[in-house]
């Protein structure tokens, strides 16, 4: 940028200041809403199925993201509006099913988050081939030890106080390969639209997928508890209009390495809220997994 000359007492870098603020800003709030829909996932399914919390999470969103676009009168081709649906698919149906339901079989908040977290690496792996992305040695190191974090929190949470199934600590996983797959399909097809458009379609994808999957398993009808709607609403607001509006802006300026490895820090972050909100412990073998992402997140973001 280049800035003209109006004297010795202007500092040549203020005008700068307020845009460099952007960044920061667009990556903290990725990082807070993103891991809101790990709480929120704990808070639902206190009170009904996962299934019935993702049916009616996508029907109150698609209901008013699609209402909003027909107000608007939006248009959007084919090609992209297959492509949407598809990264909605992934993106929000497999991932998030995955994160609900392993929450609903008892692994905590926390657990669920860290082991979403290991994107950073299978996301950045595939980057290289598929996008054409480069990471750096430093980079690549901050991959390594994010994983030996996100392993030393799991590990810590099976030996410990962690009551559910071996098994269900794959849920997550399979959805994080989900989320994977999702990010690299949008960035390879960059399918158009705008942010509230792609949503629309996302959702609405996802909401049909759910509804069906809740009608089958006969868990479609909501509880009468307020609960049940006050984390409905928290998921609606929070996790997908916050936390998956954010993800794509994000991406949209910046890699993926270095996306993705913001959600290093989701752990840490949803850890705090469930100590506050829930009141679960958090051990000696976690607090040093945790310290052990964050200097994972420093190593990838600074290389």
């Amino acid at each position: 940028m280049h800035l003209t000359e109006t004297g010795p007492q202007s500092p040549p870098r203020s005008p700068s200041r307020p845009r460099d603020l952007v960044a920061p800003l667009l990556a903290v709030g990725l990082v807070v809403m993103w891991s809101s829909g790990f709480v929120g996932a704990e808070l639902g399914t206190r009170y009904a199925p996962g299934t019935t919390v993702l049916a009616w999470r996508f029907l109150v969103v698609a209901v008013a993201l699609v209402a909003w676009c027909l107000w608007r009168g939006a248009r959007m081709r084919r090609r992209d509006l297959a492509l949407h649906a598809l990264v909605g698919a992934l993106a929000q149906a497999g991932y998030l099913y995955g994160v609900v339901a392993a929450a609903e079989h008892g692994v905590s908040a926390g657990t669920n988050a860290l082991i979403a977290a290991l994107q950073p690496m299978v996301a950045t792996a595939l980057a290289v081939p598929l996008l054409g992305e480069t990471v750096g040695r430093r980079q690549a190191l901050g991959l390594v030890v994010g994983l030996g974090g996100v392993g030393l929190v799991v590990g810590s949470d099976l030996l410990g106080a962690g009551t559910a199934p071996w098994w269900a600590y794959l849920l997550p996983l399979g959805g994080m390969f989900s989320q994977v797959a999702a990010t690299l399909l949008e960035r390879r097809t960059r399918p158009g639209g705008d942010l509230v458009e792609a949503l629309a379609v996302q959702c609405s994808v996802s909401a049909a997928l759910f509804v069906g999957l809740a009608s089958m398993t006969g868990t479609l009808a909501p509880p009468v508890e307020p609960g049940f709607w006050v984390a409905v609403v928290w998921v609606v607001l929070l996790s997908t209009l916050g936390g998956y509006g954010l993800y794509w802006v994000n991406l949209a300026r910046s890699g993926v390495a270095r996306v993705s490895a913001l959600l290093y820090l989701t752990p840490p972050t949803t850890m705090l809220w469930t100590w506050l909100m829930f009141g679960d412990p958090i051990g000696a073998g976690a607090l040093v997994g945790l310290a052990v992402c964050l200097a994972a997140v420093w190593l990838v973001r600074t290389g």
